[in-house]
């Protein structure tokens, strides 16, 4: 018998990187999300009603020191947006910026045009079309 769990959705996001003043400068001076809690081991910022924090990541010794979506766990983060226009804005947006990022493109399997970019730790985001 299946659990049936009950939620409004996605309470918050956590995520590890390696410099958390890199990354902090990043998600706020870069991309503009704007910074609600910031300690010496965690900020985070809202980003629409979701909750995203960071913390330091824990590396050992010879351990893996970048984000990679073929192992086991997240492959990427998608967020939702309305507006053609905006996505278009972004994308040059983050060019001008000097962030990876992959243009607008259309999602093959859902026919949806996105924008992929990367944060510092290689973490992939999209801006997706709702």
């Amino acid at each position: 018998m299946a659990v049936q769990i009950k939620t409004s959705g996605i309470h918050h996001i956590a995520l590890r990187c390696r410099d958390m003043d890199k990354t902090k400068t990043f998600y706020h001076k870069t991309l503009g999300f704007e910074l609600v809690l910031d300690t010496p081991d965690l900020f985070g910022f809202m980003i629409g009603s979701n909750f995203v924090g960071f913390e330091l990541a824990k590396i050992e010794v010879g351990g893996e020191t970048r984000f990679n979506p073929y192992h086991i766990g997240m492959d990427h983060l998608a967020m939702a947006c309305e507006q053609e226009e905006e996505l278009k804005r972004v994308a040059q947006a983050l060019t001008d910026a000097g962030v990876e990022n992959t243009g607008v493109k259309k999602d093959a399997t859902l026919n949806k045009d996105y924008v992929a970019f990367k944060d510092p730790d290689r973490i992939q985001w999209e801006l997706y079309m709702v």
